[in-house]
């Protein structure tokens, strides 16, 4: 039992690997703040093997942003719980906004 909750808690704090970052459009080299513009979830079931419909999640109109997907401790408890017959993953789009010059 104390190796099955060493375990449980190591798998828990690596889920920050799980995440993938993809840039879309000048997202790299536009300036200002990063910002989340939206998010979802995206479920599948039978162990990652088919999903659960589509999830729609916004994009800004110019098309320059980052698409951010994680395996988060949320998505690791619905897996977990489910013996992964059910899993998730968290969908983050960012932004930037654009930085305002102020004169002096």
């Amino acid at each position: 039992m104390l190796y099955f909750c060493m375990v449980m808690v190591l798998s828990s704090s690596l889920t920050s690997c799980m995440t993938t970052k993809t840039s879309v459009g000048h997202f790299k080299e536009k300036q200002g703040d990063e910002y989340t513009y939206s998010k979802g979830k995206q479920f599948w079931v039978f162990w990652g093997t088919l999903p659960i419909g589509r999830t729609n999640v916004n994009t800004p109109t110019d098309g320059a942003c980052e698409v951010v997907t994680r395996f988060n401790i949320t998505d690791f408890l619905i897996t977990g719980l489910t013996a992964g017959i059910f899993s998730s993953y968290t969908i983050k789009i960012k932004a930037k906004k654009n930085a305002v010059a102020t004169a002096n």
